[in-house]
C-alpha cells in the first residue's frame, strides 16, 4: 500500500525544456549578426560587358529597338524595320505572338537612352502577352592597353 500512494503523489512534469531551443535561437542570431552587414542592397556597382554568344535560331525574331532619342522600332520576322509608337506596338507584337507563341523577342536599347524608357518598352511588351524577352547587346571588345611610350 506505502507503494501505491508514493507513485499516486508524484506527477508528471508538463514543463517544456526551452533551454535547445535558446540555445538554437543565439546561434541564428549571431549567424544574422555576421551576415546582415554584408548584405549591401544599395551599392553602386559596373556592369560587366557582355561575353555571351549570339544565338543561333532558325526563324527571324520580333527586335524592337529604342534609340537615343527614346523613340521605338520594330521588325517583326522578315519585314523591314519601322518606327511605331506605343499602342501599335503593343498590337503588332501582340497579333504575331498570337500567331507564333514561340517566336522570340528581343529588347535593345541604345546606351545613351534613359534606361526608364527602355523599361517603359519592357512593360509594353509584357501588355502584349510576351513571356520572355530577350536583351540585346554588343559583343564585348577587347582593347589593347595603352602603351605611353615609356620601355
Amino acid at each position: 500500500m506505502a507503494l501505491q500512494t508514493r507513485s499516486r503523489r508524484r506527477r508528471r512534469m508538463a514543463e517544456i525544456n526551452i533551454v535547445p531551443y535558446i540555445d538554437v535561437m543565439l546561434v541564428l542570431l549571431i549567424i544574422f549578426m555576421v551576415t546582415a552587414p554584408m548584405l549591401n542592397l544599395g551599392a553602386d556597382i559596373q556592369l560587366p560587358q557582355s561575353g555571351a554568344k549570339a544565338l543561333q535560331d532558325e526563324k527571324q525574331p520580333v527586335l524592337v529597338t529604342v534609340d537615343h532619342d527614346g523613340n521605338v522600332f520594330l521588325t517583326l520576322g522578315k519585314s523591314p524595320r519601322e518606327q511605331v509608337d506605343d499602342e501599335t506596338l503593343v498590337k503588332d507584337v501582340s497579333a504575331f505572338v498570337k500567331q507564333d507563341p514561340k517566336a522570340s523577342v528581343m529588347l535593345g536599347g541604345d546606351k545613351r537612352v534613359d534606361y526608364g524608357r527602355v523599361n517603359q518598352v519592357l512593360g509594353l511588351l509584357q501588355q502584349a502577352g510576351v513571356a520572355k524577352v530577350g536583351l540585346m547587346s554588343q559583343p564585348e571588345t577587347t582593347v589593347a592597353p595603352a602603351s605611353n611610350g615609356k620601355r
